[in-house]
């Protein structure tokens, strides 16, 4: 019996091993960060740009940031029915962040974020200042905050894990960014 037993435990480990399908990780779980997908996020802000009706701004994401989602997805409906341009990232301490540019009303916008899914808005929980804005913060997913301010037409909102100054730090690199042509207008 111990003999099949032993047999049974190099079987298993031959296939684990050719599969890679388990690893020894002391210090907890890890992300095989080539595995993640990559996207040009200023070829997508280009494109998206002309197809919506506000200015999309250019982002330059900083140093050691990864673009890994790009899309241009509705928001509302009947009258208050747009869309909102949004770009995951990957921060340099391995964060997810989330930047939407869209001209949809705030409350649209705050229940139109994952994890916000409700027929009204969150209350708002604070506010933070950053790249010269009031940003509302609003309940996110758990351990999470979504921060939300309006510049002229549009309206940004920062999602994710990331940390505050990670979210200051995309806010200014979207407010700081050049408004693209929008092939409209």
């Amino acid at each position: 019996m111990v003999l099949s037993l032993a047999a049974l435990l190099v079987v298993i480990g031959v296939i684990v091993g050719f599969m890679r399908g388990c690893s020894f990780s002391p210090g907890g779980p890890s992300v095989d960060e080539g595995s993640l997908p990559s996207v040009d996020a200023a070829a997508e802000l280009r494109s998206a740009a002309t197809r919506v009706d506000f200015p999309v701004r250019a982002v330059a994401l900083p140093q050691g940031w990864r673009a890994n989602a790009a899309t241009v997805s509705p928001v509302g409906t009947g009258s208050t029915a747009t869309v909102a341009v949004r770009v995951g990232m990957i921060t340099n301490a391995g964060h997810y962040l989330r930047l939407s540019q869209s001209n949809a009303p705030i409350p649209v916008l705050v229940v139109s974020e994952p994890g916000l899914d409700s027929d009204a808005p969150p209350n708002e929980t604070g506010t933070q200042q950053a790249a010269g804005l009031t940003w509302t913060v609003y309940p996110g997913q758990p351990g999470e905050q979504t921060w939300i301010a309006k510049q002229g037409k549009v309206v940004f909102v920062i999602s994710g894990a990331g940390t505050a100054a990670e979210k200051r730090t995309i806010a200014a690199a979207a407010l700081s960014g050049a408004v693209l042509p929008t092939g409209r207008g």
